[in-house]
């Protein structure tokens, strides 16, 4: 009988998958929507998309108005971004994420200057969409056409020159016109941006056809990378056969052969795969003399561990979620199996289809115990592995803490995240960040130990410095902020003003002396700023905190002129008169000369600190905020005679800096010009 052989990699990439998956649930949703163009290069899931109601239109204009717009898988050009947007069109963008990272090259690139060569089919719908990221890209797919685009443009030479591939090119047509490229080029920078599913699909593809009678290539008439598939089988075996589905296969076309390989192209769905898989199987048991319901209950035995299986689901129990695989085993999928969020279970419902890896087969009680989490971690390595390539972020949930930092299941795996990439204070309990999702950037990733290390501490970082550029770019003195305390010192306390730290010196806290900044402030504490100076250059801000509606010195003068009466407080005594206060934060001088109209040796003759007493506002010094007092003058009938004026010393004599709460020893045959200083 003839051994056939599927190639692991045969069918659907992972780009492919996660566009299919994103049309079908909108159709099972019952969202409105359509695809811009075929989903992916494949007439029969197009045809399964537009039962489910996501049919597909030709352009951005022809997506009807209410519905959302499905980006196909092979991404399109920047213009029908723009319109959508243009017609108010909400869409959800399939593109597969190596297309996306072509898209930002190519544009990224375009705007520095650089021109983009594309190596790729010149009309497939991923290579017009890589263009349409850019400014007059040029396209080539072939060694004589690179070749002939660097004749032609000889000014290509001293340029700056930046090329791709498309993800499903083959790879010595790449290798080829990257080595004529660089031998013309001085400036150039080269991007391999093959997929490596599309790498290893060829690679597979090589090595079972030359090992095979009959290679089978399944895929779409119109889709490129199974024409590569075909072309490639065609160079190792001596017969290879291409077919979209299970209709086209004959038994004459596989008669004979003893070794049967088959493949299949990134647009190809397993359903498929297994139907032709199938109709060969029949084929040649019926030839063979041997019943296709025999050959059935023969292959019942060919689970194996690590085997990538798809059922449907028939039912949810507080256990296990059981699985129909199409067979007379029985599918169980532990809860601890389905993924490490202990509420997973919770998004299935029964008649669901699951994909899910077996890891145990029981022949003797007709058990399969499956597993979704193992197959999702083994899909997730390809998505780390780019976000690792592509300094993207992923986001995932923190599961474990450890001494050394923290467990994060991302995409199914475990990604480490050191203690030091926490973001996390130096003496901060790690274990605030258990169950919280967290984004994270993936910084090294090690297949053959399974290690995958992350960082989220540097996206903390890019984001602290994203938001520091957009505060320098719009701050200037005077401006008002809402900002968070991040540390005292002795002399102020450093505040984050949205990605910036600024510093409130302790003479900018309050209007009256305090002695340390924890008498204003505390760690973590909310507090409006605003910027008192700033140096661009070295990046220093001085912040305000104290405002002016609440200085001492304004609310007095909005209070009081000279010649007022007011009632104040003695709060010191010095030989040459009393300071006392006329409103918080503002103290006046009553010279000695002042106080009676009876000669006295010394103020404390008369007064005691503490008392109220009226005074009269003589002088007001607005430069120098210093104020004069006088009991004696509201005296009745009593004049300061002249010889006392001539007692009191200068205008600095008879007033005291109105900031209050500073204490000033003054001996006794010191002036009172002195101790006001």
């Amino acid at each position: 009988m003839a051994k056939i052989t599927v190639a692991e990699t045969a069918g659907f990439c992972f780009g492919v998958r996660r566009a299919v998956d994103i049309a079908e649930k909108l159709g099972r949703d019952g969202v409105r929507a359509c695809t811009i163009g075929p989903i992916i290069h494949n007439a029969h899931v197009v045809d399964h998309l537009k039962r489910l109601g996501v049919p597909s239109v030709n352009t951005a204009a022809d997506v009807p108005v209410g519905s959302l717009a499905v980006i196909r898988s092979h991404g399109v050009a920047r213009s029908v971004y723009d319109e959508l947007d243009m017609r108010g069109i909400k869409y959800s963008d399939a593109t597969c994420p190596y297309v996306m990272r072509i898209h930002k090259i190519v544009r990224e690139k375009s705007e520095q200057g650089y021109q983009v060569i594309i190596v790729g089919k010149r009309s497939h719908p991923e290579v017009l969409g890589i263009a349409g990221q850019c400014e007059k890209a040029e396209i080539v797919g072939s060694e004589e056409e690179m070749s002939e685009l660097l004749k032609n443009r000889a000014e290509l030479a001293t340029m700056r020159v930046c090329a791709v591939s498309q993800t499903t090119v083959g790879r010595k047509i790449w290798e080829s016109c990257v080595k004529n490229l660089k031998k013309v080029c001085t400036n150039c920078e080269i991007f391999d941006t093959i997929c490596l599913a599309t790498d290893k699909r060829q690679t597979e593809a090589a090595r079972l056809a030359s090992m095979s009678d009959v290679m089978v290539v399944i895929g779409d008439r119109t889709s490129s990378n199974t024409q590569e598939l075909v072309e490639i089988c065609r160079s190792v075996c001596p017969k290879v056969i291409r077919v979209e589905n299970a209709d086209e296969i004959d038994l004459e076309s596989i008669s004979g052969a003893e070794n049967i390989g088959i493949t299949a192209g990134a647009s190809t769905p397993d359903w498929i795969i297994k139907e032709v898989k199938g109709k060969m199987s029949e084929e040649i048991k019926n030839f063979e003399g041997e019943s296709f319901e025999e050959m059935l209950l023969g292959s019942l035995k060919t689970f194996n561990n690590g085997d990538k299986v798809v059922g449907v689901i028939t039912a949810i129990t507080p256990s296990d979620v059981q699985v129909d695989l199409g067979a007379k085993y029985a599918g169980y999928i532990p809860y601890s199996e389905i993924g490490d969020d202990a509420d997973a279970a919770d998004k299935y419902k029964v008649g669901d289809e699951i994909e899910c890896s077996v890891i145990r087969v029981n022949d003797v009680e007709g058990i399969i115990t499956l597993s979704k989490k193992r197959l999702d971690a083994i899909k997730g390595w390809d998505d780390v592995e780019l976000a690792r390539q592509d300094k993207t972020t992923v986001e995932g949930t923190v599961i474990d803490v450890n001494a050394g930092g923290v467990i994060v299941s991302v995409r199914g795996l475990h990604v480490f995240v050191p203690a030091s990439q926490t973001g996390l204070p130096r003496n901060a309990e790690m274990s605030e960040l258990l169950k919280k999702k967290v984004q994270l950037k993936i910084k090294e990733v090690n297949r053959a130990r399974r290690r995958i290390v992350g960082s989220i501490r540097e996206v903390e970082f890019e984001a602290r410095r994203a938001a520091s550029e957009r505060v320098w770019a719009d701050i200037e003195v005077g401006k008002a902020y809402k900002g968070v305390v991040r540390s005292l010192t002795s002399y102020g306390a450093f505040v984050d003003i949205g990605g910036v730290d600024g510093m409130v010196h302790i003479s900018e806290m309050s209007w009256t002396r305090i002695g340390h900044p924890s008498e204003m402030f505390k760690e973590g504490q909310e507090v409006d700023v605003f910027v008192l100076a700033l140096d661009a250059e070295k990046k220093k801000i001085s912040l305000g905190y104290r405002k002016e509606e609440d200085n001492p010195w304004t609310k007095f003068m909005s209070a009081y002129s000279v010649d007022d009466t007011a009632k104040v407080k003695i709060v010191k005594l010095m030989p040459f008169g009393a300071f006392a206060e006329i409103v918080p934060g503002v103290d006046g001088l009553i010279h000695i000369s002042q106080i009676t109209n009876t000669h006295i040796a010394k103020p404390a003759d008369v007064l005691k600190e503490g008392d109220e007493v009226e005074a009269k506002i003589t002088a007001v010094d607005e430069e120098n905020k210093k104020v004069s007092l006088s009991i004696r003058a509201l005296i009745p009938g009593e004049e300061a005679p002249a010889e006392d004026a001539e007692e009191a010393p200068a205008d600095e004599a008879d007033a005291v800096v109105a900031t209050s709460g500073e204490e000033v020893d003054i001996l006794p045959e010191e002036s009172a010009e002195e101790a006001a200083e």
